[in-house]
């Protein structure tokens, strides 16, 4: 055998052994990342999302060298384009920018993914409050006057949220629970159209996200009764909070973040969390979210497993109370 063909088998040999070490392959494959991430948004166009996703598109994909494609893929209530990214390849090219509904979903449908073991969590991007808001026709000037009317004709209320399960539904569930009234939900694909209804006059109140309902509030569209966070918006410091308006303990914020399929590399997660808290520390980052009515919301990878944690168990009490089932 030539002293050429030994070096060339000896060469192949040690390249098989790197690529069998933990740790070796992703050096021999090339530095993270090495081609375009997908970011998988689970949500319509127009919602709460959009301005996370556009602004950590652009920025990530910046601070990485390689484009960053978001894609919306709304359906199934967020669950199709979750089962998507929980069967993709574990190696840190399709990400999950998803909310608190990802914890929920599993609760009212069969879902091929578990919503903690099944992820990695990355980031935490930022917290939403949610506004009370009702068609000007509703004679309610305050939560306690929306509460009356409820009370006069159980059931004769409706509201609309972005679909069963979410955030905005679960508000009006716990305010039921609480005043003890009841009111009639109706799930729409998305908040842009549950709110595009309630303007329309189609139902009479919403829990919605302050992107989409505050140019409707500005323009007298829609009349805002009180926030869902435990202290007022600085967006709307004359509306009061649920708790002052009597219904005291009552808060229902929604988080936002970002998740990976579960088996990502420490190395790639740790990489993608330290560029998108340092995106979301920008002024750049803070002005999307004020215009938002967000707040910025940054904590670690092991935090944001707790915090799912804890969502779980409080949306877990509120569902089976109220007998959520998805239709």
């Amino acid at each position: 055998m030539s002293k050429i063909r030994r070096r060339e088998l000896l060469l192949a040999a040690c390249a098989a052994a790197a690529m069998a070490v933990p740790g070796l392959a992703p050096a021999a494959q090339g530095a993270y990342p090495a081609h375009p991430i997908r970011l998988i948004v689970p949500f319509p166009p127009g919602g709460s999302a959009d301005p996370l996703a556009r602004v950590i598109g652009e920025r990530l994909g910046q601070a990485l060298g390689q484009q960053v494609l978001v894609e919306n893929r709304p359906g199934g209530n967020t669950v199709i384009a979750t089962e998507l990214v929980a069967r993709a390849p574990a190696d840190g090219y399709t990400l999950l920018l998803t909310a608190s509904s990802h914890v929920t979903n599993p609760m009212l449908v069969h879902t091929s993914y578990d919503p903690i073991d099944g992820f990695v969590p990355v980031a935490t991007l930022s917290t939403s409050d949610m506004i009370l808001v009702v068609n000007p026709s509703v004679q309610a000037n305050s939560l306690q006057e929306l509460l009356a009317l409820a009370k006069a004709e159980p059931g004769a209320l409706n509201y609309s949220s972005a679909g069963t399960g979410n955030p905005n539904h679960l508000a009006g569930e716990l305010m039921d629970m609480m005043a003890g009234v009841s009111t009639t939900h109706v799930p729409y694909k998305g908040g842009a159209p549950a709110v595009t209804d309630l303007v329309g006059g189609h139902v009479q109140f919403s829990f919605g996200s302050p992107i989409i309902v505050l140019p409707f509030i500005r323009s007298g569209q829609l009349r805002p009764l009180a926030v869902t966070s435990p202290a007022r918006m600085a967006t709307l410091p004359d509306v009061p909070t649920m708790a002052e308006s009597g219904l005291p303990g009552y808060e229902m914020r929604v988080w936002y973040g970002i998740l990976a399929p579960a088996g990502t590399p420490a190395d790639v997660v740790a990489t993608l969390n330290r560029e998108i808290d340092r995106i979301m520390a920008t002024d750049e980052s803070g002005q999307t979210l004020d215009a938002a009515g967000m707040e910025r919301y940054t904590i670690t990878p092991t935090e944001f497993t707790e915090l799912m944690k804890r969502d779980t168990v409080k949306f877990r009490d509120i569902i089976q109370t109220a007998n959520v089932t998805l239709n």
